[in-house]
């Protein structure tokens, strides 16, 4: 349960990120899909999901391979994939 709890937060955590470094309207974090393809449906680029691949390595203190960007499309398997690299460490 506890586990669960800490994602449910990082996931709340990481789309408050989202919400600002996209500048994304009419969203909170609590009101946010985390199931929603972030390239298709909310339209963020290559550079975008760079930006916040660096805010997300400055907050958690983990790096994201480049190559695994293309698995990173949504807030779930985001929140999974860190929680994964703080847990290995």
């Amino acid at each position: 349960m506890a586990v669960e709890t800490d994602l449910d937060q990082m996931i709340l955590s990481i789309a408050q990120i989202m919400i600002d470094e996209l500048k994304l309207e009419d969203v909170t974090a609590e009101t946010f899909d985390p199931d929603i393809d972030l390239v298709d449906e909310v339209g963020i680029d290559s550079m975008d999901l760079a930006t916040i691949a660096l805010v997300l390595r400055d907050k958690y203190a983990v790096r994201i391979d480049e190559d695994d960007y293309p698995k990173l499309t949504t807030l779930r398997p985001i929140s999974d994939y860190i929680h994964r690299k703080l847990s290995a460490s």
